[in-house]
């Protein structure tokens, strides 16, 4: 068995494993387990209407969900920060049902917007890696992670499982919904399934070539992050990872504000890392990536340093990029559980290039229980 000298690597290659038991809670072969999955029908909103509140991120994996749930479900879902959300007030008469996600299940700020959320009749869904959490506790009903216990401060294997509950979801909306027939929600809990086996055999590859990039990229003093739809909240993701775990700054934005603003940045010192990665059976996700490709070409002309992630084999992306790294394809809506990984990994890389304590990074605590 492999030994690992951190946590934080360790918990990356547990990411199958933690997928399969996550999966192992709500699903029975393509079927939903209809004992777990029924208290939902206590939450969910007639209208459709859905309010996400979280942090970091729990957040990201929110505003993944924002774009499954509507794509799927067909419904109107908003992300709040936690931290603004019980802060600010709101409108009385509204009643979403209310989505709270921490790995933790403690988050203070996280945990006051699902109180806040109760005191206004809302109903409540805990979604945290801790069963016995306050969150899990006090909400209407709790969606608990399989992940296992997490021990490095920056989110890994809990992220990734957050997406795959929060796709779930989506997908048993779906059929409560009549948006997405039985067929179509099989095929898709069968590709869920097969997710961990293909995550497997990419991950020593994904290791040999983070550790190169993060070589190569190590006196970058910035980087920005860009991606499309619901790509762009694992563009803050892998930001925000590069950030807590190296102190290196980075920023996510969606792939098309580059050019309004952000772009003037973009030089020798600040590469550009870019999900580029497509579902061919999606002609959503083609035309977003046809738009990716035509910017990959304008940053090419302007001679910027750019890292993408692409589909195995992508020749169209490798010839207009500096370096790329390829994950193998998915459909659209899970693609973003495949192209983190990478990004975790380089983040992991890029704290040993800067000597950080990568487990425990500075000012940074596992669970914000005071903010």
């Amino acid at each position: 068995m492999r030994s690992f000298p951190h946590a934080m690597l360790r918990e990356i290659y547990e990411q199958p494993e933690a997928i399969r038991r996550t999966l192992d809670i709500y699903v029975e072969g393509v079927d939903f387990k209809a004992d777990v999955w029924s208290p939902v029908a206590r939450w969910s909103n007639p209208d459709g209407e859905v309010l996400i509140a979280a942090s970091g991120s729990s957040r990201h994996s929110g505003l993944a969900a924002e774009v499954t749930l509507e794509d799927l479900a067909g419904m109107a879902v908003d992300v709040e920060y936690a931290s603004e959300y019980s802060c600010r007030g709101g409108n009385p008469t509204r009643k979403p049902s209310v989505i709270v996600i921490s790995q933790s299940g403690e988050t203070s700020d996280t945990l006051a917007a699902l109180r806040e959320a109760q005191s206004l009749g809302q109903k409540t869904l805990a979604i945290t890696n801790m069963e016995t959490s306050s969150m899990a506790r006090e909400a209407t009903i709790s969606l608990p992670l399989g992940a296992g216990k997490e021990i490095a401060i920056p989110a890994t294997k809990s992220f990734t499982c957050q997406l795959v509950v929060l796709y779930l979801l989506a997908l048993y909306e779906s059929s409560q919904r009549g948006h997405l027939g039985v067929e179509a929600i099989h095929a898709r809990i069968a590709e869920v399934q097969s997710l961990p086996g293909q995550l497997e055999v990419q991950l020593e590859a994904w290791e040999s070539q983070m550790a190169e990039f993060a070589h190569k990229y190590r006196t970058a003093s910035t980087f920005l992050y860009l991606g499309r739809g619901v790509h762009y909240p694992i563009a803050r993701e892998g930001a925000l990872k590069l950030k807590e775990a190296s102190y290196v700054h980075a920023e996510g934005y969606p792939t098309g504000e580059l050019k309004h603003g952000p772009n003037a940045l973009v030089s020798d010192s600040v590469p550009v890392v870019i999900l580029a990665t497509v579902d061919r059976n999606s002609e959503d996700s083609r035309r977003r990536y046809e738009k990716t490709l035509q910017l990959l070409a304008d940053l090419q002309a302007q001679k910027a340093t750019v890292l993408a992630v692409a589909n195995t084999g992508d020749e169209d992306v490798l010839r207009l990029v500096s370096d790329c790294v390829f994950v193998d394809p998915v459909s659209e809506h899970l693609l973003p559980i495949v192209e983190v990984i990478p990004l975790q990994l380089f983040s992991y890389f890029m704290a040993l290039e800067h000597g950080v304590n990568v487990d425990n990074p500075r000012n940074l605590a596992k669970a914000v229980i005071e903010s």
